[in-house]
Parts: structure tokens; sequence; C-alpha cells
């Protein structure tokens, strides 16, 4: 049987996702107050239900499930190649939760496995969550602090960006959050499983056009912060960086390169004012 081979990531699946962080950055420095503000009092009659608002952050996740399931089948397809067990391929899903670093480290792996290189691509590939994290900080504030480090943990590209999205409409609420969080967590794990059994059935996703639902969402995402400001410089700056980078050195750093670089330019763009914010 033929192996399946992970489908390299291109510049064109890359750029995107480093920009759309930078509506992290944007986001922070777009509203005022502190850091954490401080818990509403009170409760409207109109707002929604927890059991409501569970629903509509699984409704609004569906799409990225859908896009990241293939690619669960086909990690799990390349982990059991490279000798994991069934359960440790679980494992892997369940404790570390980031796909990007999975694939990455997957690529590397061997016996023994090379513990550095393994931590350092880890901590490249997945320094954007300082940035996603600081952001979507501040809409917690209806959070405990048990539920805040609990959001935290299970953070994510797609469900961060879906936070960020439902605290421009309004507030932010931990049955919103779970919904967003749970589901796709849950999803990417059995995936992965699955895919240790069947995952080499799926042999190219690029070929079902799966990579480019990535691509799509990433792109929806960078659009939705157009009207904030300096959206043209960080965009510009940070596609920019990535770009250069990629043509030098093809791989995750363009990635982190490009998001540090529209942290810059954000931040110029804001001037004192905005840095004080």
């Amino acid at each position: 049987m033929e192996i399946a081979r992970r489908p390299r990531v291109t510049f064109v699946q890359a750029w995107p996702r480093s920009i759309a962080h930078m509506g992290a950055v944007q986001s922070t420095r777009a509203s005022a107050g502190p850091l954490m503000p401080d818990r509403p009092t009170g409760k409207s009659p109109h707002e929604p239900t927890a059991f409501a608002d569970f629903r509509d952050g699984v409704v609004a996740t569906l799409p990225a499930m859908a896009a990241a399931t293939p690619f669960a089948f086909l990690l799990g397809a390349l982990a059991t190649d490279k000798g994991l067990s069934t359960l440790e391929t679980g494992l892997m899903s369940a404790l570390v939760f980031a796909g990007s670093a999975q694939f990455i480290v997957l690529d590397t792996w061997q016996s023994p496995a090379p513990w550095l290189l393994v931590g350092l691509v880890t901590f490249v590939v997945n320094f954007r969550h300082v940035f996603m994290s600081a952001s979507v900080l501040r809409h917690m504030g209806s959070f405990s602090p048990g539920a805040r480090c609990a959001a935290l943990l299970f953070l994510a590209d797609e469900n961060w960006a879906f936070a960020e999205a439902r605290a421009a409409r309004g507030r932010l609420t931990v049955a919103y959050y779970a919904g967003l969080s749970g589901f796709f967590y849950l999803n990417w794990v059995v995936s992965t499983v699955a895919g240790a059994y069947v995952g080499r059935l799926i042999r190219d996703p690029r070929a079902w056009g799966f990579d480019f639902a990535f691509i799509a969402i990433f792109i929806g995402l960078i659009v939705g912060f157009r009207s904030r400001p300096g959206f043209v410089v960080t965009v510009t700056a940070s596609a920019g960086t990535a770009t250069l980078v990629h043509l030098i050195q093809p791989g995750p750093l363009s990635i982190a390169l490009g998001a540090a670089a529209g942290v810059l330019a954000a931040a110029i763009a804001a001037g004192p004012a905005g840095a004080r914010r």
C-alpha cells in the first residue's frame, strides 16, 4: 500500500494565517480599558440562554471542523507510519492539539526522537498563540479565572477568530466559547484516531480541495478586520515579510516572522497614544 504523503505547507496556505493573527493586535489596540474589564453585573432579559450560546458556538465552528477533518485523518495515517500506536496518536492530538506543529514534527520524527528540535519547531510554529491569547483575553471579563485558563488551553486559530468576531458583535460568554472549542477539539482528536485506521484512503486532501477550505476561512477572517485602524499597513507588512522569508527559507518560520512584522507595523501605526491604550 502506498503511504500517504504529508501535503507541504505552501506560501499561499501560510501567509493568510499569519496575517489573520494580526487581527489580534488590531483588536487589542482598538479597544480602550484595562486588559481584563470588570465583570458585568446583571443580565438583560433579552440575553440568550447558555444553551443558545453553546449551540451558536457549535454552529459557527462547523465549517472549520469540516475543513480540518481530512487533515486529521491524514495526520493519523502519518503518525502510525512513523511507528506510533493508535493510542499514542490519539494522545498526541489530545495533549498537543496543534495541527501545523504536529505535521511538521512528524516530518522530522525518527528514533530516537530529536527532542530539542521537536521543542524548537513547536515553539516557532505556535508562537502566534502569544498574540492571540493577549487579544482574546480582553473579552473574557465574565469568565472565572479557571475558565480563562481552560479557554486559553484549548485556543486554536479558528476558535480565536470566531471568538473575536463574536466579541465585536456582543458579549463573549463561556457557553459560546465552550461550543466553539469543545466540538472542534473532540472532532480533531477523534478524526486523528480514525485516521490511524483509514487515513491512507485520503492520499492527498488537495485533490479534493480541502486545502483551499482553510485558505478561504483565513482570507475571510482577514477581511473581517478591514475596518480596524492600520489594517492596510498591518496586512502589507505581514504579507511582505512572510513572502520574503518564504522565498529565502520555505517553512513555518515565515508564519512566525510574518506575524511579528504585522505586530510591529500595527504598533507603529498606532503611535504613542495607541500604545498607551
